[in-house]
């Protein structure tokens, strides 16, 4: 594993679905060690314990008498997630918040302010952009394959986790947009939910909400409806453009010159197909003959959704030692406050104004 020797402890405040994630990670890779959970409810404590063995606690003043992590994640709900979040900071305790770091614009600027206040080191766990194929198109976009982004349609994911993706493709800082937005109703049949896959074959409404994020030079559309992450009939669909290519999913189209256009797809290299014996993991992706993701967690065996979580729980080790960000309480704040524009526009038909936030401004 590419890690090397170097470990770290980290502890989770928060025991619910999302919690699992990092549970796992952390026995894939056992240079990342949970030593302590946090958990309200005392039957929750024990099935933690049972099926993780890491001990598990009933507060966080409870967590910093028995353990010293390097950095506590706050997987709580968006709700109670700004408190959560001070608590830490009083402990002087680097945080990992989940996303969003609060539901509302109100809490969002109060919790930044309070943060800011008291010097609080906290970062966002906001995992699509370290997702493989993501970050390889994101890579393909660094490299200037495309010249400048200008357009991005993005219909992979909800709310605050589009609109980093679209943030970052677009090049897009803390820069005001007019939003419009419409939702429209369907049918479709159900798939699976966080339960397993359905009982029977039913139609279900289907709401997809629809928002373009115009931001004068770029524009960022957003297309989503909710069956999209588990229904195996509602795929996935990106088109990144710039002035000299564009992506299409996995097809990467670009001029070598004024009248030479070159199209190849980005493709995955996995241990453990037609008869590798070398493993079950992702080895990375290619670009034409270029390497432009490689799987920092080889061989552990992770899922694309876990490989990005694992990148966000080593890049807050970083951030620890040397104050390096990776996804900042302002990106996220910023992130969460399009989504809620986003959500207006939908809801209301109105053009909506982005404004400046206290996070906008940094020193």
């Amino acid at each position: 594993m590419n890690m090397g020797d170097e470990s770290f402890d980290f502890a989770i405040v928060g025991a619910g679905w999302r919690t699992d994630f990092f549970l796992r990670v952390s026995r894939a890779i056992p240079q990342m060690r949970v030593c302590g959970v946090v958990a309200r409810k005392a039957e929750r404590r024990d099935a933690v314990t049972a099926e993780w063995g890491v001990p598990c606690f009933a507060s966080v003043a409870e967590l910093v008498r028995h353990t010293q992590p390097a950095y506590v994640i706050a997987s709580v709900s968006a709700e109670a997630m700004p408190d959560v979040c001070l608590e830490l900071a009083d402990h002087t305790l680097p945080v990992l918040a989940e996303t969003p770091p609060a539901p509302d614009l109100d809490r969002l600027i109060g919790l930044y302010r309070q943060c800011s206040a008291a010097s609080a080191r906290i970062q966002v766990a906001e995992q699509y952009w370290a997702q493989p194929l993501h970050a390889a198109r994101q890579s393909i976009v660094d490299a200037g394959y495309l010249g400048p982004i200008n357009q991005v349609y993005l219909s992979v994911c909800h709310g605050y986790h589009a609109m980093s993706l679209i943030r970052r493709l677009l090049g897009i800082g803390f820069e005001p947009a007019t939003i419009r937005g419409q939702r429209f109703t369907s049918g479709v049949v159900a798939g699976p939910d966080r339960a397993g896959p359905p009982d029977e074959e039913r139609i279900v409404d289907m709401e997809t909400d629809y928002a373009w994020l115009d931001f004068g030079d770029r524009l960022g559309v957003f297309e989503f409806c909710l069956p999209q992450y588990r229904n195996w009939i509602r795929g996935q669909r990106v088109n990144v453009r710039g002035e000299r290519g564009e992506i299409i999913d996995d097809r990467v189209t670009y001029l070598k010159d004024p009248v030479t256009p070159i199209t190849a797809t980005l493709r995955r290299h996995e241990a453990g197909r037609n008869g590798n014996l070398e493993g079950l993991y992702l080895k990375g992706i290619q670009y034409l003959d270029e390497w432009i993701y490689r799987n920092a967690f080889s061989p552990a065996r992770l899922s694309d959704e876990e490989l990005a979580v694992a990148r966000c729980l080593r890049d807050m080790w970083t951030y620890v030692k040397t104050g390096k960000e990776f996804y900042s309480l302002a990106e996220a704040s910023q992130d969460q406050y399009l989504a809620l524009c986003c959500a207006r526009a939908i809801a209301t038909g109105a053009a909506v104004r982005t404004e400046q936030q206290p996070w906008s401004v940094q020193t």
